[in-house]
């Protein structure tokens, strides 16, 4: 396992995925010693499920809940981890509002990991959950 990552090299991790970056994902915070990351999605029309709507199309959602599972651990292991499986429950529609999704790591073995991801809006209403396995054997 590589070293763990300070918040800048994280984001700069995020910046310089052509995808990641289009989506100009923030991280809010992170916390090594409690194995959590707070990422935030701001509303890009590009986002919207409908033209005009200012509502979520649930892929950006399941896109955010995967790559903060994801990254909540490799701030802890230095590195790229693939997803093995994810799931979404979506809760409330999302319209108007910037996303924040916090992953927390519940399990980190050698060779799957469990994080949990919740997403709230602006008002900080829970809109979905979420749940990633990973594989985090990057060495």
């Amino acid at each position: 396992m590589a070293e763990p990552l300070d918040k800048e090299q994280v984001q700069k991790l995020l910046d310089d995925s052509p995808y990641i970056g289009f989506m100009k994902l923030e991280v809010i915070s992170m916390n090594l010693e409690e194995d959590k990351i707070v990422i935030r999605m701001p509303m890009r029309a590009e986002f919207e499920r409908r033209r005009g709507t200012g509502q979520y199309h649930g892929g950006a959602i399941a896109a955010l809940i995967d790559i903060a599972g994801d990254y909540a651990l490799v701030m802890k292991v230095g590195g790229g981890v693939p997803t093995i499986n994810f799931r979404v429950d979506f809760l409330r529609p999302a319209t108007n509002t910037s996303l924040t999704a916090t992953a927390s790591t519940r399990r980190l073995g050698r060779s799957v990991a469990v994080v949990d991801v919740d997403v709230h809006d602006d008002d900080g209403k829970l809109c979905a959950v979420g749940r990633g396995t990973y594989s985090p054997n990057v060495g």
